[in-house]
């Protein structure tokens, strides 16, 4: 493949990219609602200051391809949220990437529970995060769910899966 990925950390430069990112595959697929519209517009405010993260995944030939947030939501707690992979870089493995290093990166600063909300139409998206280690949680969904219209996914990160060889 020859693609060499790496993580790179939020700084307001890329506040942009994150806008794009996540605003092309939330239109291509539902519709933006006020609070994305709120976070997109204002990532240091919302996710960055009050104690989250936000990441990207850069592609050496073509930048920026990927982002993903940790939005803090109690004490200890994350949502996993706004994770979205440019269309013409989606099946080179970034998303996967980008997940992996956002989890490590959500207990490097001191989470204890890290969940996300979803949606079944974006049914790759759910697999990729059952084979990391998230599973359906209805207390999630009565806790959070109600947050976006869309959503009828909610999920709770439990750790590595298990393979089975």
């Amino acid at each position: 493949m020859g693609n060499q990925l790496s993580i790179v950390g939020f700084s307001d430069d890329l506040a942009g990219d994150f806008h794009r990112i996540n605003a092309q595959w939330i239109a291509d697929m539902y519709r933006l609602e006020p609070t994305d519209r709120d976070v997109l517009d204002h990532p240091r405010e919302r996710i960055v200051e009050p104690g989250g993260d936000i990441l990207f995944v850069r592609d050496a030939e073509l930048g920026i391809i990927g982002a993903c947030a940790l939005q803090k939501t109690g004490e200890r707690q994350f949502e996993l949220t706004k994770m979205g992979v440019v269309p013409e870089a989606r099946g080179r493995g970034a998303g996967a990437f980008l997940l992996a290093a956002t989890i490590a990166r959500a207990f490097e600063i001191g989470c204890d529970r890290l969940y996300l909300l979803s949606n079944s139409k974006g049914a790759a998206g759910v697999r990729l995060y059952e084979k990391t280690g998230f599973v359906h949680d209805a207390g999630i969904m009565e806790e959070f769910g109600k947050r976006y219209e869309r959503c009828n996914v909610a999920m709770l990160y439990v750790g590595p899966v298990a393979r089975s060889a």
